[in-house]
């Protein structure tokens, strides 16, 4: 464990995010339709594989600390794509992270397959204040999505950090047919940021999580234009991933960080955690891809089709 000290003469905040990619329990919930991860499932998820899982995600967040203070455990730990209570309780005091004291929010959104999102978080370094989700009214045709997870604590500098947990509407059914769906979440963030920021116009505040779009894309566009600095735009590995996601023999990212100008001064550096055992080959396109859980329906013992993205943060002495 370490310790108070420690941490504060480290100087340094750092935020993982990662899309666990389907971390479903082996459990039917009758209410979601979670059906495809079922022991007697096409996919066969037996709790064998799902412990296994919950150990790869650990093995991961483990991972995901600069090389100059791997010592240390992320403070936090933005997850998407996590089922439930008990999966997180599974994460965090049954697998690998059982020793690392993380505790957890997360939020129950109404999503049709039972996914949510969740933020760990080190009670050392960030003293839990308030969190609620945010609930996401659906536009005419649109399935119920994913709520927001905000979160505010206080961090070893004596700051408030805000977070936003976002987890957007997938493309499922084509891009340009479900954008309005991410940008209408755009919106709603922003009103939420904004709120925030009528209070204290220089809140510290940080927005992270899978969003389905691209750094090019409208509704990550719309959030930059509301005031909002893409720190992650240019993260990348240092063994071949330039993005958390890899389509079609393309690297890009999916997932994102934004803060207020108030915290971007101290961002110290922000990457894709690409570790080795994370990669497989890409036989098809060359290269290396995100070693996932499944290929197709075929079980390949895999971490997640994302990678984690990293940043640090200088903590301001008080």
């Amino acid at each position: 464990m370490v310790s108070f000290a420690t941490l504060l003469l480290s100087g340094f905040l750092t935020f993982v995010e990662l899309n666990c990619e389907n971390l479903f329990d082996c459990r039917h919930d009758s209410l979601k339709d979670d059906t495809e991860f079922l022991p007697n499932s096409g996919r066969q998820w037996t709790p064998r594989r799902y412990w296994r899982k919950l150990d790869n995600i650990g093995r991961t967040i483990l991972s995901s600390t600069p090389d100059a203070v791997s010592y240390q455990l992320p403070d936090l730990v933005a997850l998407v794509e996590v089922e439930n209570d008990s999966v997180l309780n599974d994460l965090t005091h049954r697998s690998l992270l059982r020793n690392a004291c993380y505790e957890y929010v997360m939020t129950c959104s109404p999503d049709v397959r039972g996914l949510d999102v969740a933020l760990l978080y080190q009670p050392y370094s960030f003293q839990l204040l308030k969190h609620h989700p945010i609930r996401i009214p659906p536009l005419k045709e649109q399935r119920p999505t994913r709520d927001i997870l905000y979160v505010s604590g206080r961090i070893l500098s004596g700051d408030t950090l805000h977070v936003f947990v976002v987890h957007a509407p997938s493309r499922y059914g084509g891009e340009l047919a479900t954008r309005p769906y991410r940008r209408h979440v755009a919106e709603r963030l922003m009103q939420a940021v904004d709120s925030l920021r009528a209070l204290s116009p220089e809140a510290r505040i940080l927005v992270t999580g899978d969003f389905n779009d691209y750094a090019a894309d409208a509704s990550l566009r719309y959030l930059e234009q509301q005031g909002l600095l893409h720190i992650s735009k240019q993260a990348a590995g240092c063994h071949g991933a330039r993005g958390t996601y890899r389509f079609q023999g393309l690297w890009a990212s999916l997932d994102h960080f934004f803060v207020a100008k108030s915290l971007a001064a101290d961002l110290d550096t922000c990457y894709v955690n690409d570790q080795l055992f994370l990669l497989e080959e890409d036989p098809k396109y060359g290269g290396v891809k995100p070693r996932r859980t499944y290929n197709g329906f075929r079980y390949q013992r895999g971490f997640s089709d994302h990678l984690p993205l990293v940043a640090r943060f200088r903590l301001r002495e008080e």
